[in-house]
């Protein structure tokens, strides 16, 4: 959490400041009309969010002021393309954008050195994607991206593969309210796939054992995919307060799964 509270390229980050989900409606309005304005305090209203994306690269040796920096670019790109009549909230647009950045740049700055021809094919590859999405708003197939770009599916398979990071089973992929968890804890296995309905049953009976408020915090952090900051602003009460109640729901249902 000491991310939160240091300067990061000279922005004291406990400071900034926090936009509602109206003030992004009025603000991003203006935005489309060309207000310079509206988009810098826009943009600086969401800083938090790169802020929040930062933590899942903090494995890595680049210097942090850096990588705000990158994905600061990232989130201008997601402001700058952002459509806001296709009914998704811009959160969820922009994540993607700027990870991407960041990843890119951690791509070129890697140890592992991948040749120019191969890392050109994945480039163009990724190009290619993002510009297909951004014109039909669908992920293209590897054989749409391919015969875009002249080469084997294969081809782009391998490309895009090598250049990707190395991942530790231990880097960090979600830490907030003091639960973290870890790469290895995403990795399915794919032999007990046929028991995901056994397990959903049992969460829903787990959260039985919750009182309607705790029910609802889960659901809006876990099912919906809600901060404990937007969670706090939707009951009324501060993170701390759903910090808390978090965790003991947690409990709960982890007490009830365990003796089940």
């Amino acid at each position: 959490m000491a991310l939160f509270k240091v300067e990061i390229c000279g922005v004291n980050t406990s400071k900034l400041p926090l936009l509602t989900e109206d003030e992004k409606k009025e603000l991003f309005k203006e935005i489309k009309k060309g207000n310079e304005v509206a988009r810098e305090k826009y943009i600086r209203g969401n800083l938090r969010l790169v802020l929040s994306i930062l933590q899942r690269f903090s494995n890595s040796n680049e210097n942090v002021d850096d990588l705000f920096q990158i994905g600061c670019i990232g989130l201008i790109k997601a402001v700058d393309n952002f459509d806001d009549t296709l009914n998704v909230k811009f959160s969820t647009y922009a994540v993607p954008m700027i990870s991407g950045e960041l990843k890119r740049y951690l791509r070129d700055n890697a140890a592992i050195r991948v040749s120019r021809s191969i890392k050109d094919i994945a480039y163009k590859a990724i190009y290619c994607k993002e510009n297909i999405i951004k014109t039909t708003h669908r992920e293209p197939t590897v054989v749409e991206v391919a015969k875009e770009i002249g080469v084997e599916p294969e081809d782009v398979v391998y490309a895009l593969d090598a250049i990707q990071s190395p991942v530790s089973l231990y880097d960090p992929v979600y830490d907030q309210g003091g639960d973290t968890l870890y790469v290895m804890d995403q990795i399915s296995d794919k032999k007990n796939k046929e028991e995901k309905w056994v397990e959903s049953l049992s969460l829903q009976a787990a959260m039985e054992h919750l009182n309607e408020r705790e029910r609802y915090i889960i659901s809006l952090r876990f099912f919906d995919g809600r901060t404990q900051m937007e969670v706090a602003r939707d009951v009324g009460i501060s993170q701390a307060q759903v910090s808390r109640l978090e965790k003991n729901a947690l409990r709960i249902m982890r007490q009830y799964l365990v003796e089940s």
